[in-house]
């Protein structure tokens, strides 16, 4: 997929008008009831000037792609990447050291001279 996951994109298939609320809440991870409130209210609190900026990012940015996300754990695990790329990469980087340790203590069970083990391996032959 040449989509960059990292990306804004106007979300027009949960839009209610252009699609940029949407898209802020897509991007990031914000309820989208929460984003259309707080736009509402600032566009009362600046006088109009926030939906002149709506206007513009609707102009201006893309429409999403269909399918960018695979499911709702990698739309969240995207979401998370781009508000904190840091963090994101710790987190895989602790997945796999839980992984691989575990694997190491497969392999030092199995190749050990471990009796029961190799008797309960005999057994299963």
């Amino acid at each position: 997929m040449s989509a960059s996951r990292t990306k804004f994109y106007l979300d027009k298939q949960n839009s209610k008008w252009l699609g940029v609320c949407s898209g802020i809440a897509d991007y990031t991870g914000i309820d989208v009831t929460w984003v259309r409130v707080g736009t509402a209210l600032l566009t009362f609190a600046t006088s109009g000037w926030t939906l002149l900026a709506y206007i513009v990012i609707a102009c201006v940015a893309e429409k999403k792609p269909l399918g960018l996300y695979d499911s709702a754990e990698d739309a969240k695990f995207w979401q998370g990447v781009r508000t904190n790329p840091t963090r994101s990469t710790a987190e895989v980087r602790s997945k796999f050291r839980d992984i691989d340790r575990r694997l190491a203590d497969i392999e030092m069970m199995y190749t050990s001279r471990n009796s029961r083990l190799a008797d309960e391996i005999d057994s299963l032959r």
